[in-house]
């Protein structure tokens, strides 16, 4: 800083947070202290340090402290912190969406763009990973399916870091990626009371591993289902927890051939959901959408007449305009046929209580048949988007 005589050496925290104050009495000083918990973990008078010093000192002058880290729990700063109480703001970086994601490794294709998306979900961190100058497969072979790799480690040690109980959070996580969505499904492959699971559950939805999901602008419903949020963790719970033994003597290479690839498209189902409800919201209040929406998501109910479970991947609602916008996303090799559209159609009915118009937007990762293209020329309700549609910038 000019015109400041700077000390080499403090003796303590308290002496250098001193000397700070002093200089932003005159003028303004940014402090910055990255992966605050480890420095909390290593001086554990740290945050009462910080306290004393910003109620006796700080608030007075110019000095504008920012802690970072990357552990949720710590950096929530609760009532039980000496510094709870004194943040001004707080910020919690929300990972890339697809789009973005992409622009990190344009060489890849689509698809490849796509499986980044869907088992990074966008967190720089895990994006770094991977090497442009390789295919898909390889860089899913070499960061993932190999025990000395740091995507392999990762969800484990995070569950360490973050929980005091990671056996049972592993048993609830395990549940919910080998399919249990509901609360008394999970609690029964877990092991646990109902009561006690939803408390988990819910500690895991603080950290972003797992979210609770209504029926798409139903918040109250008690129709409520647990899927999980963090996309590493959906794929290592998948493909890798099962199989670690088989990873750990090198046969990362053959898991991949014969276990993982061939269950890609199942695997990106709702990873593609994601990216179109993305790209929904990235159009919504422009002129390329039909309307203004002011709830998205997926949807589903019962069917009176077959007392069966209807679903739809994804319904925006108007509630000032009643109109309705109906989505199916497809994750084939493929191309959609009229046969998705009348399917569409048909279940839409189970929406139609107050609506006066419907919107359907078929989403595809490998195009369409020539009869749905000649019937979306012809009908302004209906919406065709491929995979080079939804990674074009609008």
């Amino acid at each position: 800083m000019p015109g400041v005589n700077a000390k080499p050496v403090f003796e303590n925290f308290p002496s250098a947070l001193d000397y700070l104050a002093e200089i932003a009495t005159t003028q303004r000083v940014i402090l910055v202290i990255d992966e605050y918990p480890y420095l909390a973990s290593s001086e554990n008078a740290i945050s009462s340090i910080l306290q004393t010093c910003i109620d006796q000192k700080l608030k007075q002058g110019r000095l504008f402290l920012i802690l970072c880290g990357s552990s949720m729990s710590f950096m929530e700063l609760g009532y039980q912190s000496p510094l709870y109480g004194r943040r001004t703001a707080q910020i919690k970086l929300q990972a890339f969406d697809y789009l973005d994601t992409s622009r990190f490794y344009p060489p890849f294709s689509l698809t490849d763009q796509a499986l980044l998306y869907g088992i990074t979900g966008g967190i720089p961190q895990y994006i770094d990973q991977f090497d442009p100058t390789k295919s898909m497969k390889e860089n899913v072979i070499e960061k993932l399916l190999d025990d000395t790799s740091y995507l392999f480690e990762e969800p484990g040690n995070l569950l360490k870091q973050e929980l005091r109980e990671p056996q049972v959070y592993n048993a609830i996580i395990t549940a919910i990626a080998k399919g249990s969505s509901r609360l008394n499904d999970i609690s029964l492959k877990a092991g646990l009371m109902t009561s006690t699971c939803s408390i988990y559950l819910q500690t895991l939805i603080s950290l972003g591993i797992v979210r609770k999901e209504h029926p798409a602008g139903d918040e109250k419903s008690r129709k409520s289902i647990y899927l999980l949020e963090d996309h590493l963790f959906y794929f290592w719970y998948r493909f890798i927890s099962s199989h670690i033994s088989n990873i750990v003597t090198g046969k990362g290479s053959m898991l991949y051939e014969l276990l993982i690839e061939p269950r890609l498209n199942d695997y990106m189902g709702w990873i593609f959901e994601k990216i179109c409800q993305e790209y929904l919201l990235r159009l919504n209040g422009s002129e390329h959408l039909p309307f203004f929406f002011t709830s998205i998501g997926r949807w589903w109910g019962t069917n009176p007449e077959k007392k069966c479970q209807v679903e739809m991947d994804l319904v925006a609602k108007s509630r000032e305009e009643h109109k309705i916008l109906v989505a199916e996303c497809k994750y084939r090799n493929e191309p959609l046929g009229m046969a998705v559209l009348k399917e569409l159609t048909d279940k839409s009915h189970f929406l139609r209580h107050g609506v006066t118009q419907f919107y359907y937007f078929l989403f595809s990762k490998s195009g369409f048949s020539f009869e749905l293209i000649e019937q979306a020329k012809e009908d302004p309700f209906l919406r065709l988007v491929d995979l080079a549609m939804l990674y074009a910038t609008v």
